[in-house]
């Protein structure tokens, strides 16, 4: 019991944290699965214990105050003292138990995710482990509530720094990304292009708000130009089949399958003038956490199954 509880020193200092990391106090409800009322009940509880103030209103909104800052420095070195207390107690377990929730975006989930939890599940047959699908930015809420201990997410410029310290993050590797155009597109004539080569035409993006549609629309205005956007489509089959019936262009990582009968063609694109656009995956894991044996195995296995993806481009 107290190998599984260790990390939760007092709940109520991981509510001030997603609090803090999300800036309101219902996002951070939303993350935690609890009423609005309950987080500022408990952040008032906090602040009684604690003697200090720790939100003001500002606005519509809230602000830390500057006891706030301090408490969740230290919030931040006792959670990541009490994970590696918790790594040194599980690797002295013969078998570990309990649950162990890995986590990551869809294409992860496709290829990364299960070899992790199959190998898991024949390690330690006596932990339960679960896989949840889930976008890069939910990724973060899960571990910092503590309901996931290992994620798999892309890097944007919304990913906190390498420097965060209440993460460790591990680069995998870089995923490229292809332009997938109609099979009779002009284009096809050419091996690779450049992602300027494609500013003229009309694109398919994933909706507003998703890492897909920041990863194209950061990747065209590094290039030079606004993608105009025709239509969206968070699924790369549903984009590729749009693709096929000409409403436009996409682009795909080419660890994504797509279906092999639709008359579409993957270009390689090359870097001119910016650098070819590829996603960057990362493993990340609560700082203190990666000895645990359980994230030092499924971290392996990841590692071992992200160097045997990335095959060439294919027509599609």
């Amino acid at each position: 019991m107290f190998v599984q509880n260790i990390y939760m020193i007092d709940p109520k200092l991981r509510v001030l944290q997603l609090v803090a990391h999300h800036g309101t106090v219902t996002a951070a409800a939303q993350a935690l699965h609890y009423t609005p009322s309950a987080v500022s009940h408990q952040l008032r509880q906090l602040a009684a214990e604690l003697g200090v103030e720790l939100i003001t209103q500002s606005g519509r909104g809230i602000r830390l105050t500057a006891a706030a800052t301090t408490v969740l420095r230290h919030a931040e070195v006792l959670s990541a003292q009490a994970e590696r207390a918790r790594a040194e107690l599980a690797a002295a377990t013969d078998e570990p138990e309990g649950s162990f929730t890995v986590c990551g975006f869809s294409t992860a989930a496709t290829h990364l995710l299960p070899p992790a939890a199959a190998a898991l599940r024949d390690h330690y047959p006596h932990l339960r482990v679960r896989v949840i699908e889930a976008e890069p930015a939910r990724c973060f809420d899960l571990l910092l509530a503590g309901d996931a201990d290992l994620a798999l997410l892309i890097a944007t410029d919304d990913t906190p720094p390498a420097s965060d310290t209440r993460f460790d993050q591990h680069p995998l590797l870089d995923d490229p990304l292809d332009l997938v155009v109609p099979e009779h597109h002009h284009l096809t004539e050419r091996r690779t292009v450049t992602l300027a080569d494609a500013a003229d035409e009309s694109w398919i993006l994933g909706r507003p708000g998703s890492t897909y549609h920041h990863l194209v629309r950061t990747a065209c205005m590094a290039a030079g130009f606004t993608p105009d956007v025709a239509h969206y489509a968070d699924e790369w089959e549903t984009g590729t089949a749009l693709v096929a019936h000409d409403f436009g262009i996409i682009l795909v990582p080419r660890l994504a399958r797509l279906h092999q009968d639709w008359p579409v063609t993957r270009i390689p694109l090359r870097g001119e003038p910016a650098p070819a656009p590829a996603r960057r995956i990362l493993a990340t894991n609560r700082l203190g956490s990666r000895d645990r044996p359980a994230i030092a195995t499924a971290l392996d296995t990841i590692t071992r199954t992200a160097d045997t993806l990335l095959p060439p481009p294919a027509q599609g």
